[in-house]
């Protein structure tokens, strides 16, 4: 097995190549800033070294290159901070971490539901709206990565071409199939800005297999995370992650030093009504780790949230909101019926009930449709 020496960093011959397209190598030669997205797992870190590798060989500079990590707080494995940590110091970039002002992973969820509360007590939504993200609603990456490393780099770099390095494979999933090698990427960097800044993202491991990612962890000794070589979980992510596999969940439960976050996240579906995925709560995963005061919770809040459920579904469903707005008035039986299923519901969280009646709520439901009527003008 041979090597060739790229400033600094070897390709081992049987290392799968990252994968470039004309765009990247432009931003290269042009000497553009490149953050490399470091997450703590294996696949951000493998198409990390990969692609310093190739920029070495281009004769990219050095002092141009940047580690970058969005700190999710509790939701995040305890060692996930040192981990990023030595894998900059082992990739030799410097490593700035940022997170969301507004509060970690774990608070975003509270606030979710905090906030589902208050519209709901205001029949500003037509269902209770639950605190955690999903397949369809991916707000932990939107907001707590996007849309806080984004802003960031093009702060920081204003007026610069800047590649954000991004360890995506498209054998992950279906919906990663179509991932190209690089895209442009407006949302922080508009076209024609003032500054002149503009901005890329690469996946230079979007061709690679998992055994591709374990293949040069082991030929180069990279840092592989906890998660994977003691407790055996097939991705990282949160610790416990609203699209984990069960597997990868009881694997998590089964670390000490994410005991409290879980009993912490089983508290808030207690508090809800609402299980942490769609077919799935997560106090399910480790029971023998919950006190039996806690499982009689978990006991009462399952028959609360099939309760929730069923009087939900007694609501006419043609009156369901759309895009945050009621489609019609209701008649008077059809609001009776809305009031009715809402009591119950509001009672169980200590919520206010400002329509209790038909009357009350076609009324709300009038002035709704006359501020929709309004906004759209």
């Amino acid at each position: 097995m041979g090597t060739s020496l790229a400033r600094g960093f070897a390709y081992v011959i049987s290392d799968p190549q990252p994968a470039i397209d004309a765009r990247v190598m432009a931003a290269i030669r042009a000497g553009a800033w490149f953050a490399f997205n470091l997450s703590g797992g294996k696949d951000s870190t493998a198409s990390a070294h990969a692609a310093l590798a190739l920029l070495d060989a281009m004769g990219h500079p050095r002092d141009r290159r940047i580690a970058i990590h969005a700190d999710l707080g509790r939701a995040e494995w305890r060692s996930t901070p040192a981990m990023v940590a030595a894998i900059a110091d082992r990739l030799r970039i410097p490593l700035l971490v940022v997170s969301r002002s507004a509060g970690d992973m774990v608070a975003r969820w509270e606030q979710r539901f905090l906030s589902g509360k208050r519209r709901y007590e205001a029949l500003e939504t037509y269902n209770l709206i639950g605190p955690w993200s999903s397949a369809s609603l991916r707000f932990c990456t939107s907001e707590l990565k996007i849309q806080v490393i984004g802003p960031e780099l093009a702060r920081r770099y204003r007026g610069e071409t800047i590649v954000s390095v991004i360890g995506l494979r498209r054998d992950e999933s279906p919906s990663r199939r179509s991932t190209p090698i690089s895209r442009s990427d407006e949302r922080f960097a508009k076209p024609g800005n003032a500054a002149g800044t503009r901005m890329l993202t690469w996946y230079p491991a979007v061709d690679w297999s998992a055994d591709d990612v374990f293949g040069i962890h082991e030929r180069h000794s990279l840092p592989l995370h906890e998660a994977y070589v003691r407790y055996h979980t097939s991705r990282l992510s949160c610790a416990f992650c609203v699209l984990a596999s069960a597997h990868d969940l009881a694997a998590s439960a089964d670390a000490p030093g994410n005991l409290d976050l879980y009993r912490h996240l089983v508290a808030i579906e207690i508090d809800s009504t609402f299980s942490f995925q769609p077919q799935r709560w997560l106090a399910d995963v480790a029971p023998h780790l919950l006190s039996a005061a806690h499982l009689r919770e978990v006991a009462r809040a399952k028959i609360r949230s099939h309760e929730r459920r069923t009087l939900e579904a007694a609501m006419p469903p043609e009156l369901r909101f759309v895009k945050g707005w009621p489609p019609r008035m209701p008649s008077v039986v059809e609001a009776s019926r809305i009031a009715k299923a809402r009591a119950p519901i509001l009672a169980h969280h200590g919520l206010a009930d400002h329509f209790p009646d038909a009357p009350a709520v076609q009324a709300r439901f009038a002035n709704l449709l006359i501020m929709k009527a309004e906004r759209s003008r």
